[in-house]
């Protein structure tokens, strides 16, 4: 019976010591239940809504991109794009087979798809094909119910209505590369089919006209189907952007340049304001928005007239004549010469065992500053570059914006070169020698300058020697805002007002008096009259051999090997404005080839901005602040000089 009882005893402790742990177990468990669900139950609520609530980025509208006048260069247009599905189709190879029927689906297109699908989840759309027509969008709506899977969206991408003109000045946008993503931090560079600048002011202004991104709060399921939007934020749009640019103009002038391989510049200058840039032959950049083909690529890059070159701020050319008047202002304000000083020219010149030619065979006779401008006398600016020096030359180029940057709101600006001693050490290892100071002093040797640098240097002679920098933007970007841009005071780049006068002097004669070499292109109209200089940059060497047997008018050489010709002046004469630049490539003659296409510009800007007593303007624009002082009251007095009675174009 002690036996049984101890047994019972046994029983009971095991069965206390199981019923006690099973209450601690179920204590530990309510105790745990309390805590997740009471104490730590806002805590797990968000965790649950981050489930269930997935948080998107939007791509805001890029912003516009207008001319000075609110027309639109730069726009967003609907884009209808094809996607499609793969986990709703039967077979991916098959639907894209149907509808290859219907829209051109080439072999790359197929592969990218491809990849695309198994990159992402099966639920997500991929893109087929963007950029589609309204009639592919009608067929494709028509064969829905035989393209399972298959759906049509509609986006934004961006367009340029004016196709190449302008092309050169806003750039293109395109598809992000790795190199930007590796560079960049901003969540909208990972959107897929995001397109960001890649040239022109798109690029320069990127993070204006991006904007900010909004969000899209939806509603997933388990396996991360959208089931609902619950909120959206559409972001900050990009700013809209105002450039200097009369789109009329930049027209105009293009139109005038035609298909010829030439630059025109319009600058004010007072402001800095670029009212033209054109540069011809151009490109559509809707190519490069859309996706260019290997042909089109081929025939770009082909082309001997480049034209994906902004010749305006990255072609580099011998400056030929009109370099002469930075020669003549080094010579005058270093009293070398003084403006009445006359050089004979037989039509060539003796240097040691040198000799350097004039362009008129038989020279021009005795001239003084003024003459010498006017006829382009090779000799009379041998002579006073001989005087000066190079180094004063140089000096005086690099004062008036040659042989550097200019600082423009556009990436690819070239620097030119204004050569000295230390330069042709550094970048040939050989010294300066005397003969190559009169070579360089008329614009060829080693000096280059671009159709902007040139265009400044004639507004710098114009304004009264004020540093005007030129630039593209009407306002000032701060971050993605823009800012009025505040009234100019440019610093002075230390010349004699008196010298600039002669020099200006020199410049009307070329234009307006019998004997100048633009005599021909001049304006008629004496409230609009220019002032001007004619330049033609040697391309091809003259051999000793060549000159002696005659040489052969430009229009019988080859394209290639003709001279540029160039043109740069100012208008109107009584109180100038603008500043302008032309630069035919193997134009030949810059009194025949570059002149008139200024002529033509500078007559139908003045017709839109300058108020003329023969009637109003269309356009006003508001004298800026400060401008009056910038000018310099450079009036043109009567002067007695014989300069001969024929247009003989320019050669120098």
């Amino acid at each position: 019976m002690n036996h049984d009882g101890d047994r019972g005893k046994i029983i009971s402790r095991r069965a206390a010591l199981l019923g006690g742990g099973k209450l601690l177990l179920l204590s530990t468990l309510a105790g745990r239940m309390y805590y997740l669900q009471v104490l730590e139950a806002d805590k797990y609520a968000v965790l649950a809504d981050e489930n269930r609530i997935n948080l998107r980025l939007l791509p805001p509208p890029r912003g516009r991109i207008l001319d000075r006048n609110g027309v639109p260069m730069a726009v967003n247009q609907q884009n209808y794009r094809v996607l499609i599905v793969s986990e709703q189709t039967d077979d991916l190879d098959d639907t894209l087979d149907a509808l290859s029927n219907i829209i051109p689906i080439n072999d790359h297109d197929r592969a990218r798809i491809a990849r695309e699908a198994k990159r992402h989840r099966s639920y997500v759309p991929v893109t087929v094909r963007e950029n589609l027509s309204w009639q592919d969008v009608a067929r494709i709506e028509i064969n829905i119910p035989d393209l399972p899977g298959v759906m049509i969206d509609v986006g934004q991408s961006r367009n340029y209505p004016l196709e190449g003109l302008g092309a050169h000045l806003l750039g293109y946008v395109s598809a992000v590369s790795e190199a930007d993503l590796q560079n960049s931090s901003d969540p909208l560079l990972e959107l897929p089919g995001f397109r960001i600048g890649k040239a022109g002011i798109e690029r320069v202004y990127d993070q204006a006209l991006r904007g900010k991104g909004g969000t899209s709060q939806v509603e997933v399921n388990a396996v991360g189907r959208t089931i609902r939007e619950l909120k959206r934020d559409e972001g900050e749009p990009g700013l809209d952007l105002a450039l200097t640019i009369d789109l009329e103009l930049q027209q105009f002038a293009a139109q005038r340049l035609g298909e010829e391989s030439a630059a025109a510049v319009v600058v004010d200058i007072h402001t800095g304001d670029v009212l033209v840039m054109a540069s011809t032959p151009s490109f559509d950049p809707n190519a490069f928005n859309r996706g260019l083909s290997s042909e089109e690529w081929k025939d770009l890059i082909s082309n001997p007239r480049a034209p994906l070159t902004n010749k305006a701020i990255a072609g580099q050319y011998p400056p030929g004549s009109t370099f002469k008047l930075m020669t003549a202002m080094a010579a005058l304000e270093s009293g070398a010469i003084t403006p009445d000083q006359r050089v004979f020219c037989p039509g060539q010149m003796s240097l040691g065992n040198l000799t350097l030619h004039c362009w008129k065979k038989g020279g021009h006779g005795s001239v003084d500053l003024i003459a010498g401008i006017q006829h382009s006398c090779d000799v009379y600016f041998y002579e006073i570059a001989r005087r000066a020096g190079w180094e004063r030359i140089a000096d005086m180029a690099k004062r008036f914006g040659l042989g550097t940057s200019l600082g423009l709101d556009l990436p690819g600006e070239r620097s030119g070169t204004i050569p000295d001693k230390a330069w042709k050490r550094a970048t040939l290892g050989q010294p300066w020698y005397p003969g190559e100071t009169p070579i360089n002093a008329i614009g060829q040797g080693y000096v280059l300058a671009t159709p902007l640098q040139l265009a400044v240097m004639v507004a710098r002679l114009a304004n009264g020697g004020y540093g005007v920098t030129p630039h593209l933007a009407r306002d000032t970007v701060d971050g993605v805002h823009a800012v009025p841009r505040p009234a100019p005071d440019w610093p002075e780049i230390g010349v004699s007002g008196h010298n600039l006068a002669q020099v200006r002097r020199g410049m009307f004669a070329v234009c307006n008096e019998p004997g100048g070499t633009a005599f021909s292109a001049r304006i008629k109209d004496e409230t609009m009259a220019m002032s001007g200089k004619t330049g033609s940059s040697q391309v091809k060497h003259i051999s000793s051999r060549e000159r002696e047997a005659g040489l052969k008018k430009q229009e019988e050489l080859p394209w290639k090997d003709r001279d540029h010709a160039l043109f740069v002046c100012y208008a109107p004469e009584s109180e100038p404005r603008y500043a302008c630049c032309v630069v035919v490539e193997h134009g030949a003659h810059g009194g025949s080839a570059a002149a008139p296409v200024a002529r033509d510009i500078l007559i139908e800007l003045q017709k839109r901005y300058v108020q003329h007593p023969a009637g109003t303007p269309d356009r006003q624009p508001d004298d800026p602040a400060g401008a009056a002082r910038h000018r310099a009251d450079f009036q043109l007095h009567g002067h007695d000089h014989d300069h001969g009675a024929h247009d003989h174009g320019d050669h120098g």
